[in-house]
């Protein structure tokens, strides 16, 4: 029987394809823009110069200082170059850091914003901003901040390091993760995570083993975009608490600490949600799933400690301080000893073990 549910469906018009990056001019004209500012990262400035010429006399420059956890200073710069510029739009062309950027400047400024990812992050369709300043995270959910438009161009991808590939997609994977078990899940956004997790966990390996497998892009990209749905429409739970605790606290990398991360808050989990176990295990063709989406990562080639990608150990009990700090929902109750542990195995890269809550 389905019981009594909300979704919301949230405002963002979607262009998938192959190819579809030559429509971006007529998107922006679309949006009414009439200087479009394009956003990188410092390693993709030489994509944002050629997307440039394609907008032809919309392109007002260039900013390609988007970094991690999106700093405040960063926001700051680029606000003044929109300004600099005279610009009336942003057009964001990369992942998860660029488009955090441009969500900061529509926070800040109203501005409409056109994004063209090029990884699997899924943020470009949430109405989620996480930010840090002064080495805390800090996360604003508000309509102002979802792009008007996403091109996703499967073209984009084809280029994508096999070992960015991994970790990307696995941070797709855990938008749909907990959306399987969100306080406001519903059948739509669950059917969408199901079949989000499943694209994904067909298309990773199959790029692990011929990267230019064009069909296999397409799956993951696809994917991708489900998964992004999912964190856009229902709230997450633990597993997002910590990658943003740790992510903005110890400047990790985001993706690997999603994927690093993701089993060991599944396995926390899996005593409460024995519905979405049952959904998820399948979708990654496993037994158990916290353990499935574990060998995954190592089968990928993708690190499995925290330790490995700068976190120190000293680290690990202020991390547990903070994740139980500023109440949360999720589905089990947050026990302070049993997210230390799972801290220090995600640290060590243990495998994943599932505990169950305290009495």
């Amino acid at each position: 029987m389905i019981g009594s549910f909300t979704f919301e469906n949230l405002p963002c018009r979607v262009v998938f394809g192959s190819g579809t990056l030559a429509a971006a001019r007529a998107e922006v004209e679309r949006l009414g823009g009439k200087r479009a500012l394009v956003l990188t990262t410092p390693q993709q400035e030489a994509q944002g110069k050629a997307l440039g010429l394609t907008l032809g006399p919309l392109y007002a420059g260039l900013f390609a200082g988007a970094a991690m956890h999106t700093p405040i200073e960063v926001t700051e710069r680029a606000i003044a170059a929109m300004k600099d510029c005279d610009a009336d739009c942003v057009v964001a062309l990369g992942g998860g850091s660029t488009t955090g950027l441009g969500k900061a400047l529509a926070l800040r400024t109203g501005i409409n914003q056109l994004c063209i990812p090029t990884t699997y992050a899924g943020s470009e369709m949430t109405p989620i901003l996480g930010q840090t300043e002064k080495g805390l995270k800090t996360t604003v959910r508000d309509v102002a901040v979802l792009p008007e438009t996403v091109i996703y161009d499967v073209d984009l991808t084809m280029t994508l390091p096999v070992g960015l590939t991994a970790t990307s997609g696995i941070n797709a994977i855990a938008h749909a993760v907990e959306a399987l078990y969100a306080r406001d899940t519903n059948p739509v956004t669950s059917l969408m995570a199901e079949e989000g997790i499943r694209a994904l966990a067909r298309a990773l390996p199959a790029i692990a083993a011929k990267p230019d497998d064009r069909a296999a892009r397409s799956d993951a990209l696809y994917g991708a975009w489900l998964c992004g749905v999912c964190l856009g429409t229902v709230g997450m739970a633990l597993h997002h608490k910590l990658c943003h605790t740790l992510g903005g606290t110890f400047d990790l990398p985001h993706a690997e600490t999603h994927t690093i991360v993701l089993p060991h808050a599944l396995a926390y989990n899996a005593p409460a949600v024995p519905e979405a176990m049952a959904r998820i295990a399948p979708a990654i063709g496993a037994s158990d799933a916290s353990q499935g989406l574990f060998d995954l990562a190592r089968r990928l080639g993708a690190k499995v400690a925290l330790r490995d990608i700068g976190m120190p150990e000293s680290g690990i009990d202020k991390a547990a301080d903070l994740a139980v700090t500023n109440a949360y929902w999720n589905p089990r109750p947050l026990e302070r000893g049993a997210i230390r542990d799972l801290i220090a195995r995600a640290w060590a890269g243990e495998p994943p073990v599932a505990n169950k809550a305290a009495a």
